[in-house]
């Protein structure tokens, strides 16, 4: 699954004539362009899709969003390691090789 998820800008930055913004999801920070919306400013939140930020957000409605996606498991679902991930189906296989037994 691929959520839009909000963020708050941590930093902002051009590279290479494209405007890039550091942004903390919950915890988890990603680089994100923002051509989409090129007057946010550090300390805003937008909601975020595939590493473009697309709409301005409150505060207080991205804190919300965030909180029920944590209690969802969807962060984890979104921003996992793929290496924990891969880690945990393989325990879990093994599991169920023992139990077979």
């Amino acid at each position: 699954m691929c959520l839009a998820v909000p963020g708050r800008v941590l930093d902002i930055e051009d590279r290479d004539g494209t405007r890039m913004a550091t942004v903390d999801f919950g915890g988890v920070v990603k680089e994100v362009c923002l051509e989409y919306l090129p007057d946010l400013q550090v300390g805003e939140y937008a909601i975020v899709h595939v590493g473009f930020a697309l709409q301005r957000l409150d505060e207080e409605s991205a804190r919300q969003t965030l909180e029920l996606f944590a209690e969802l498991g969807m962060l984890q679902e979104e921003f996992g390691d793929p290496w924990e991930e891969a880690a945990a189906v393989e325990a879990g296989e093994d599991a169920v090789r023992e139990v077979r037994k």
